[in-house]
């Protein structure tokens, strides 16, 4: 069983059943964290600054700036990293992307990687917006409630109601 607290190791090895199909980043494009932008700059030999221009998009989740990759067509498309069904990356492709995959495993592995690294538990805003993705079907697994994220209940509870806003 997946749970907020498996180790990355773990996961990494439950990722590598990924079939690759190429559908995953035929729709989208996985999250780039800021160590993997400055690895990833230094395989296209490019600066940090110009491979994030060239290559990166910036968006919000759970009120955290992250990149993505840029996709071919807006607003849905495929990676552009992915050519011919196949990541041009593979090799040393980010976590979001080794992990986020279609295998059996593919929706508790980004459950995981969501809460590890797009919530941010002392950020009382992503906390709410955390609430509404479980509440509309977002998939969460074990320590990724509320009350795992926000031990203390009387804060958890100012929080939700807007006493809390930072």
């Amino acid at each position: 069983m997946i749970t907020k607290s498996t180790p990355l190791k773990t996961v990494i090895e439950l990722g590598k059943e990924c079939k690759r199909c190429g559908y995953c980043c035929s729709n989208d494009s996985g999250f780039i964290s800021k160590n993997e932008i400055k690895r990833l700059a230094k395989h296209f030999k490019l600066s940090e600054a110009k491979f994030t221009k060239k290559y990166l998009r910036e968006t919000v989740i759970f009120a955290n700036k992250v990149f993505k990759f840029k996709l071919r067509k807006q607003p849905f498309g495929s990676c552009i990293m992915l050519k011919d069904k196949s990541c041009s990356i593979q090799k040393i492709k980010p976590l979001h992307c080794r992990i986020g995959c279609c295998s059996k495993h593919g929706q508790e592995l980004s459950a995981w990687f969501t809460l590890n690294y797009l919530v941010n538990p002392l950020n009382p805003e992503s906390i709410r917006q955390y609430k509404l993705y479980i509440e509309t079907g977002g998939k969460t697994i074990p320590g990724g409630e509320l009350a795992d994220l926000v031990k203390d209940k009387k804060t958890l509870n100012k929080i939700l109601k807007y006493d809390i806003l930072r």
